[in-house]
């Protein structure tokens, strides 16, 4: 079969049947197919999609390319832990992973948690977590269950014998501008969560300035892809859509926001980024039974952040993952952005704030760029927020202040003369179709 019908097929928006996607992710993984022709294929289901029928067939391909974690021993014993974990498509300032794997972890359930690393301006949650000394993402199957086991949690990327097919794609797509395609998000995110061998998932779809998603159509068509397809691979899925024009929480860049993660962990924080943790926690505890309903299992989950659980375990994780958290995060020169006038924060301009953080070294541009941990920016106001002339909007963290001096980012706030109602966190939740939610 040559890879170029099917690359012309897909261009055309013809249809591929489940064995020309077999053949062409198995011979993309055995290096039969060059990524210059993978990237075409890409580019060709960027711009026409695929039927809901081949997005799953690209699932389940992508899913047999490597291997699957197995279970643990207490499900012959009749003592099934349940298995969950989260996913978010991708935002700015998003370290809810970081936050959610440990307090779900506290909480009795176990969470194997396979990552990315950062897509376009969107970091990732594995650059994050190399900020810490020594932290290995790169476990590989004995020795995440072992982790699993003794942990309760782990957070590892897709290694070649997890998922290979999306660990090649994933990074294609992010230098060939190809991220923002609803059937390759859905393939890449539910092959590595069903690799994981999982009972729930919940998704985080970001919506908005600082999302692949820039509107609420495109966000919804996104979800439904996910709970659909996820229901068609045997795994139940809930999407809640999310506010993405602004950052999550005030940190953005990978040593800062591990900072903010960690002080969420032990109770603090701010109230975006905990709000959302227990709002998707809530809806794994209660998918697997776990609760009597999310209102106990919100209460559970906020518990478990203020009396210093969740840290507890992912102190634990990270030391099971050879991370050194008595050794300093990376710092870098702070530089402040001054508001040039007075008024409302109407806006920001989560994009341009995103892409100049990857300007300073902070995410990639190139599949070989190293990651500089320690750049970013900690932002200081919120839509809706009224400033005075010269208050500090947020502090930069550059190796370079004489390039990315505070007046470079002032245009990604837009300060408006009249009052700006505040944004809601949560826009809109999906569930599988039949699937009672106990509302």
């Amino acid at each position: 079969m040559l890879t170029t019908t099917i690359i012309a097929k897909t261009r055309d928006g013809l249809p591929l049947s489940r064995t020309e996607i077999e053949t062409l992710i198995d011979g993309y993984v055995r290096g039969e197919i060059p990524d210059y022709q993978m990237a075409a294929w890409a580019m060709a289901v960027r711009i026409h999609g695929l039927p809901a029928e081949a997005v799953a067939d690209l699932t389940l391909a992508m899913l047999a390319s490597g291997d699957v974690l197995p279970r643990d021993d207490a499900a012959d014993s009749g003592d099934r832990v349940p298995r969950v974990d989260k996913h978010s498509t991708g935002g700015l300032g998003d370290k809810v992973s970081l936050i959610l794997a440990p307090l779900l972890a506290c909480c009795g359930v176990r969470v194997p948690m396979i990552s990315g690393r950062g897509l376009g301006f969107s970091g990732g949650t594995l650059d994050k977590l190399e900020s810490i000394s020594g932290f290995c993402v790169d476990l590989d199957v004995p020795r995440s269950s072992d982790v699993l086991r003794s942990v309760g949690c782990f957070i590892v990327g897709a290694n070649p014998r997890l998922v290979p097919a999306d660990r090649r794609l994933y990074a294609l797509r992010d230098v060939t501008a190809c991220v923002e395609s609803i059937a390759l998000i859905t393939a890449s995110i539910l092959s590595k969560k069903l690799a994981a061998s999982l009972d729930a998932l919940v998704m985080d779809v970001k919506v908005g300035s600082g999302a692949f998603m820039k509107s609420l159509d495109q966000a919804q068509a996104l979800a439904r892809s996910l709970v659909q397809t996820g229901a068609r691979a045997g795994l139940p899925v809930r999407a809640l859509i999310t506010d993405m024009d602004q950052p999550l929480g005030w940190a953005v860049g990978n040593a800062n926001e591990v900072r903010e993660s960690i002080e969420v962990l032990r109770g603090g924080g701010p109230a975006d980024v905990r709000e959302l943790t227990i709002a998707l926690g809530a809806e794994l505890l209660e998918m697997v039974q776990w609760v009597e309903g999310r209102a106990d299992a919100r209460r559970t989950l906020a518990a478990a952040l203020d009396n210093g659980a969740a840290y507890e375990v992912f102190a634990r994780m990270v030391t099971a993952q050879g991370g050194d958290l008595d050794v300093l995060l990376p710092v870098a020169e702070q530089v402040p952005i001054l508001a040039p006038r007075g008024g409302s924060i109407a806006a920001i301009d989560c994009e341009q704030i995103g892409q100049s953080v990857v300007e300073m070294g902070g995410g990639r541009k190139q599949l070989s760029d190293a990651i500089d941990h320690a750049v970013g920016i900690d932002l200081q106001v919120k839509v809706g927020d009224v400033v005075t002339r010269g208050q500090p909007l947020g502090l930069v963290a550059t190796r370079d202040p004489s390039q990315w001096s505070g007046e470079r980012f002032q245009t990604s706030f837009k300060i408006v003369d009249e009052a700006v109602p505040c944004r809601p966190l949560i826009h809109d939740r999906l569930v599988a179709q039949g699937e009672s939610t106990g509302e």
